[in-house]
């Protein structure tokens, strides 16, 4: 598979099978993924891949601290609501989502049942936390991105569907606590993955991009 094709392919999914995917096959993603770039070549990142008992346990925590109404702390908040066309693009994205899974705009049972299926990984068998050095800043945090994104493009030639997960971030001392992590260790997000339930009804969400010109700006 070529990255254009690649690029074409991946979406973000919200509704896995169960079946595991072979160890051999994640340690392929995990290994290409290391040949990131990375700012002074630090490499910043700490993945810790979790399924299972692990994976299940952290699911159901986070869970019930949304059902708790425990306020998420997580190590990065969000400093500014989106405005103007950047607004726009995040409601129609929502609209698409919630309109392929029957929840109506008002309807807040929906929405919050939507939200914990962030927290629950959306059933994928496999998750990766991804963590870096506190001390560490906006540059780091690019770095993090960039890797990301080798991780989900590799899974994508590999025939697994992903879905980055900024809520999976959002109780941070509680994946710590069952990851073992240092507090030092600051999590900015997690990418959930597996294999696509193509009969989910979240999976038939298609949200579009802008047109190149609003985004690529030539000067000759």
């Amino acid at each position: 598979m070529d990255v254009e094709t690649a690029l074409r392919n991946r979406r973000s999914v919200r509704g896995f099978l169960p079946d595991l995917v072979p160890q051999d096959v994640i340690a392929r993603i995990f290994r290409a993924a290391q040949l990131s770039p990375s700012n002074c070549n630090v490499q910043p990142w700490t993945s810790h891949i979790v399924q299972g008992e692990t994976l299940k346990r952290i699911a159901e925590a986070q869970v019930q601290a949304a059902l708790n109404d425990i306020p998420p702390e997580p190590d990065f908040f969000a400093r500014h609501q989106f405005t103007g066309v950047h607004r726009e693009r995040q409601f129609d994205a929502a609209a698409t989502l919630y309109g392929a899974m029957g929840i109506e705009r008002h309807d807040r049972d929906g929405r919050d049942m939507a939200y914990r299926r962030n927290l629950a990984f959306f059933g994928a068998p496999h998750a990766v936390f991804l963590f870096f050095p506190e001390g560490l800043g906006e540059r780091e945090a690019v770095d993090i991105g960039i890797y990301a994104q080798s991780l989900m493009l590799k899974m994508t030639e590999e025939g697994l569907a992903s879905c980055a997960q900024g809520a999976l971030a959002l109780y941070c001392d509680l994946v710590r606590e069952h990851l073992g992590v240092a507090p030092s260790n600051k999590l900015i997000l997690g990418i959930s993955f597996g294999y696509e339930d193509p009969s989910h009804p979240a999976n038939a969400a298609r949200t579009g991009r802008a047109a190149l010109e609003e985004n690529v700006v030539h000067h000759w």
